[in-house]
């Protein structure tokens, strides 16, 4: 036994490595679970009892032989590493940091919040899975409106109806909760509606929607505020039509056409050679909403708009196909870098 000792000592001793590997599997050798250390200890109970406290005494220093000479080895092999490690010239130019791009959509919004927050407009915002009341019941949706059905409106779970909005009005309902006239916000978010994708719709877009009620608000101060964001997004030169349309919570309801960018009105394919583009809906907030809300109708009246924030940034940057803003590519995104 004490020439195996023997033996093992001279083999630790002459062991030399430069790679870390190797050195694993030389520790394992010695010091793992079925290693020559673990057998030397196993063997203590044969060996005879006189000798035992001497054996032990030899195989632990053997062990701290071993121990020893694996971290001898291992800071030698990393010193070396790190001495190979190429100097860094710092008086090289450092390599460019490529800038990104906003999105094209996000830049809009921030357009469309800057116009509005500059004649008394507040950002307010709320859930994006919304219950049928702040969705339609508050709203005057009727019980057999189309909006309700599961073609249209992504449901989470039925009765009671809970779905993603279809729309960011359900913003307007929790703000007239919590808040009485006067009141003038504009609610920004996603919605969602059960559509089929293609270069003029999609499942999911950004919408914005403003609301303003307060005594003697008219059809006059909806058109003027209209107006004045038309002219602020498009330029000075933009004229707006409206058209008679229907919502359940507005009435009377119109559509808003701008001046084609393009043609200037004169008629392009952009405008299907009308000379104007529809960009949102509108109309007088309905005395039934407002008495859902509590809010007397007699007293106080308001209108309401909204718009799609894709259809928006279309307009402006000329673009033909809504799936573009989804598709993260970068070949259209970097064409914006510069905004």
């Amino acid at each position: 036994m004490n020439d195996k000792l023997t033996q093992l000592c001279k083999e630790i001793e002459k062991f030399q490595t430069e790679n870390l590997e190797e050195l694993d599997r030389f520790r394992l050798k010695f010091l793992g679970k079925k290693g020559e250390l673990t057998t030397l200890f196993d063997d203590i109970r044969s060996i005879p009892a006189e000798e035992r406290k001497t054996f032990g005494q030899n195989v632990n220093h053997l062990k701290n032989l071993v121990q020893e000479k694996i971290q001898q080895l291992k800071n030698a092999i990393e010193a070396k590493q790190t001495t190979t490690i190429e100097k860094i010239d710092t008086t090289c130019p450092a390599n460019s940091i490529e800038l990104g791009s906003r999105h094209p959509v996000s830049v809009v919004r921030k357009q469309i919040y800057d116009v509005f927050e500059k004649i008394g407009f507040v950002v307010a915002d709320g859930p994006e899975i919304e219950d049928d009341w702040h969705l339609f019941n508050a709203l005057n949706f009727p019980p057999e409106h189309p909006a309700r059905d599961m073609q249209d409106t992504f449901f989470v779970e039925k009765d009671p109806d809970i779905a993603l909005r279809t729309h960011t009005s359900s913003i307007q309902i929790r703000v007239m909760e919590k808040q009485k006239p006067p009141i003038r916000v504009i609610c920004p978010g996603r919605t969602y509606r059960n559509e089929v994708i293609t270069a003029r719709s999609h499942c999911m877009f950004h919408q914005i929607e403003g609301l303003y009620i307060d005594k003697n608000v008219s059809f006059a101060d909806m058109k003027q505020t209209l107006l004045h964001f038309a002219k602020e997004m498009f330029g000075t030169e933009t004229n707006i039509r409206l058209r008679p349309s229907y919502f359940p919570f507005t009435e009377p309801s119109a559509e808003m056409d701008i001046t084609c960018g393009i043609c200037k009105g004169k008629g392009c394919n952009l405008c299907k050679n009308s000379g104007w583009v529809e960009i949102l809906g509108c109309g007088m907030v309905d005395p039934n909403v407002l008495r859902n809300m509590n809010i007397d109708p007699n007293e106080y009246s308001g209108f309401a708009f909204g718009m799609g924030i894709e259809r928006i940034t279309q307009v402006l940057y000329k673009t033909k196909d809504i799936r573009l803003f989804f598709e993260n590519d970068l070949r259209f995104l970097k064409q914006f870098q510069a905004i």
